[in-house]
């Protein structure tokens, strides 16, 4: 039987290691300035400041001692080399591929995979050049300057991240020309109706993203915008107006869609870790241009090096991993805060949210054995200061949550204003470098009684401190620096798998409830076609769906078509 590392004895030296922990407190290990420099160090501009751990030397050598035993290094090398780390899908994983330079030599099952990725990143560089260019336009000879991509979970996640973090870059901006770009996701149709809002159908270009062409809900979203332009433009405007990332290309030609304007990606890229696919790529190129997107891949493919060849007590992604390790299966923190101290990076914690939570939220190891312990973290964040006014009343007197905060040296786009104290970036930076000491250190009932607080205000105004954090310094917010971010995360988390000795990169927990809305689909089309009862489900579903189907008698058995109208 294979062994779990929770078996082993670097393990079991951390978990007798907390009782040491537990004496200390971060007042005091901040006040070790030797300790603190060694928690500190730099990459490619980017400063990495850990000494607000509870954490110690001693603990960082024991978390190297558990890398080594849980064969770290070999696994990274496996990961990178195109190993079918996947075993349960029996795939590599390669989304480092996707950024590699051209050059590179990454394998999969004996083949260089990096000759098919850059033709597809040089396919997807001409057509965004000819539809920015005015050159390739819709039915009615107008320029398509506006794009929906549609696609759900990993295929709308990450590429909305970046397009957010994008949408205030001086450059990106600049060359965005005033183009618009929308992500159409949820089925629901008021998700519909935003993402068409304002928009002429003429104008507009479709990308549907679904490596099978078969997503329900991704498919479902498609035929709603197909019939939103054919009845503007015609049927046969689907060519000109909608595009495909799939690499199923008789239902993409089934749909309406020319096969030669597909764009293909492969199944050792895992949906919420191809952003740098064409379900990225595609997209982010004709809103930004190919150059600007190729720059965030720059970024990406810095820190894949970093990873893959930085010694452990320098590599920033390891530590990181390694740390969260810490927190959650030795102090007992189940939880992340992601706090970017700027509003340009407000979809970071959603999509490493899925990252994180799709990759380890996992109960059983790599060889099916059921974990003794608990896996994966549950993320969340807030940009700052929002957070502040938001959920960090928790973080700073209740449950304790170690917080990645995350800050920028210069704003995308700063302001100053005569005679304030301080430029508004610098006010936000000042609640940057305030909170993690805050947490750190709290406020002590004798310094509340020092500044002669009511007694009976003193329980309510103690903060413990002791609550752990860590911090990035970025030097500005690029498409580069944006592409680090994302791999750092991608990263990190690959790393808390390979030590907990699970599978990151399958996601079976999403199936079941797939499978079940699939028997309420068929109750719901022959309830409504048929008038059939429902039949099947449990007393409760049974009783639910009854009434929803009551109250909705209004909707036709059957319907013309009706689009949204805002």
């Amino acid at each position: 039987m294979a062994t779990l590392i929770s078996d082993t004895a670097p393990w079991k030296h951390l978990k007798t290691h907390v009782g040491e922990i537990d004496k200390t407190h971060l007042r005091d290990l901040m006040g070790d300035a030797d300790r603190c420099n060694s928690m500190m160090l730099e990459f490619d501009g980017i400063f990495f400041d850990y000494s607000r751990q509870r954490a110690t030397v001693d603990t960082v050598s024991k978390l190297f001692a558990l890398a080594e035993e849980a064969r770290l290094k070999q696994k990274i090398n496996s990961m990178f080399n195109g190993e079918h780390i996947n075993s349960t899908e029996n795939r590599s994983v390669l989304h480092v591929a996707l950024r590699a330079s051209k050059d590179a030599t990454i394998n999969s099952d004996g083949k260089n995979v990096v000759p098919d990725v850059w033709k597809v990143l040089d396919k997807i560089k001409e057509f965004s050049d000819k539809v920015r260019s005015g050159s390739w336009v819709g039915a009615t000879g107008k320029s398509l300057t506006n794009v929906i991509a549609i696609g759900i979970g990993g295929s709308f996640l990450g590429p909305l991240f970046v397009h957010t973090a994008l949408q205030t870059d001086p450059v990106a901006s600049k060359s965005a020309g005033g183009r618009q770009l929308r992500f159409l996701a949820n089925v629901d149709p008021v998700d519909v109706a935003r993402n068409i809002s304002g928009l002429d159908p003429e104008t507009t270009l479709v990308v549907v993203v679904s490596k099978t062409f078969t997503t329900a809900e991704t498919m479902l979203n498609a035929r709603t915008l197909r019939e939103w332009i054919s009845s503007a433009c015609k049927p046969q405007a689907v060519s000109k107006h909608m595009v495909a990332v799939s690499t199923n290309l008789k239902l993409v030609e089934k749909f309406g869609i020319d096969p030669n304007n597909a764009f293909a990606f492969w199944d050792w890229v895992g949906g919420r870790y191809s952003v740098c696919s064409a379900v990225g790529v595609l997209p982010l190129s004709l809103q930004y241009g190919f150059p600007v997107i190729e720059k965030y891949s720059k970024g990406a493919r810095s820190i894949d090096q970093h990873f893959h060849s930085a010694p452990f007590e320098k590599n920033i992604p390891v530590l990181l991993g390694l740390l969260s390790i810490w927190n959650v299966s030795f102090l007992g923190y189940p939880a992340r805060a992601i706090l970017p101290y700027t509003q340009a990076l407000e979809k970071l914690a959603p999509h490493i949210q899925q990252v994180s939570m799709e990759s380890n939220g996992k109960g059983v190891s790599i060889d099916g054995i059921r974990l003794p312990f608990e896996a994966g973290e549950i993320d969340f964040g807030e940009p700052g200061t929002n957070g502040q006014h938001s959920f960090y009343q928790l973080i700073h007197q209740g449950r304790v949550i170690p917080c990645d905060f995350i800050g920028i040296v210069k704003s995308q786009q700063p302001v100053y204003l005569k005679d304030e104290v301080v430029n508004n970036h610098d006010e936000l930076m000042s609640n940057f470098f305030a909170q993690p000491d805050a947490l750190a250190y709290g406020k002590t009932p004798e310094q509340l009684q020092s500044e002669n607080v009511a007694s009976h205000l003193v329980p309510h105004k103690t903060f413990t401190g002791n609550r752990p954090s860590l911090s990035l310094l970025l030097p500005s917010l690029d498409a580069y620096r944006i592409g680090q971010l994302l791999a750092i995360y991608e990263h990190r988390i690959a790393v808390e798998g390979f030590i907990w000795g699970i599978n990151s990169f399958d996601q079976w927990g999403v199936e079941l409830g797939k499978s079940l809305a699939s028997q309420v689909r068929k109750q719901l089309h022959a309830s409504r076609k048929k008038g059939e009862s429902v039949e099947g489900f449990n007393f409760s579903t049974t009783k639910l769906l009854t009434r929803y189907l009551e109250a909705s008698a209004d909707v036709p058995s059957e319907p013309t078509t009706l689009l949204p109208k805002i």
